[in-house]
């Protein structure tokens, strides 16, 4: 992979911040050499895009990890930057049950139409598998009020990436992420203010402390989270957990290479 980046589209997270853009929302890339992942397209995708110069059209996977609109939103706008709106059938969508079917309560995120423009469908339960290219993606367990929502373990040949999607804290589903270099961690709310279906500081924390990643990232921030400023929550984490954490920005661009826990290896046996 002569090019790996992660770029955050946006680090939104509740209803107040997404609605009032006060942080973007637009969802995160992952590029994997030639392969580009879109996960999670909130509202705003295809303008952020656009500002951090980033070709939709080179989308080889969108991943759509649950049907709230703060993750879903765009997913058929970016379907149609992706393939012309249906000329060009291509690309893969690998998302769970009520984003391509909906369920007793709420209609499918994906029209009819937007379904025919993929090439691959690919619905997912938690522990399901799906392999593109070189990579392999896990389906992880999450904890939310869309009971199919799942999060996603990218296992790459150089590192391990896990995006742990919209979840409350349990043992169970940290258990799952061990064994990543990477975690891209929600965390709505600061210190231990509860929220519902969702993590806070403190809950990230004893997170961290089971699966142990080279990196975290926080993300997803409501609004009594920017009051307390991510990024000395961000801080906290660090300090308790013994993990290293950023707070990701809106644009943010970040080489995984870097925590590959396979590259330093190489690099240790240079010496």
């Amino acid at each position: 992979m002569k090019d790996a980046r992660i770029i955050f589209l946006g680090v939104g997270g509740d209803s107040y911040v997404v609605g009032k853009q006060v942080l973007s929302s637009g969802g995160i890339i992952i590029k994997l050499g030639e392969l580009q992942f879109h996960v999670d397209p909130g509202p705003g995708s295809l303008v952020k895009a656009k500002q951090y110069d980033l070709n939709l059209r080179e989308n080889t996977v969108l991943l759509v990890s649950h049907n709230h609109i703060n993750h879903s939103n765009d997913a058929n706008a970016v379907i149609a930057a992706m393939t012309h709106n249906g000329e060009d059938k291509k690309g893969v969508l690998i998302t769970n049950k009520t984003v391509l079917e909906g369920d007793e309560k709420n209609i499918p995120v994906i029209t009819e139409f937007h379904k025919k423009c993929l090439e691959k469908k690919i619905k997912l339960e938690a522990e399901g598998k799906a392999g593109i290219g070189n990579v392999d993606i896990h389906a992880t367990k999450t904890k939310h009020s869309d009971k199919e929502g799942i999060g996603f373990k990218f296992y790459t040949p150089n590192f391990v990436l896990s995006y742990v999607g919209d979840t409350e804290f349990t043992k169970e589903i940290a258990e799952e992420h061990k064994g990543s270099d990477i975690i891209i961690l929600n965390v709505v709310n600061p210190g231990d203010q509860k929220v519902k279906n969702q993590m806070n500081t403190s809950e990230a924390i004893e997170f961290l402390k089971i699966t142990k990643p080279s990196l975290a990232i926080i993300t997803h921030f409501g609004i009594k989270m920017l009051s307390a400023d991510p990024i000395n929550e961000a801080r906290t984490i660090q300090k308790e957990s013994k993990c290293q954490v950023i707070a990701a920005k809106d644009g943010m661009v970040l080489n995984p290479y870097s925590y590959s826990a396979i590259i330093k290896q190489r690099t240790l046996n240079l010496y």
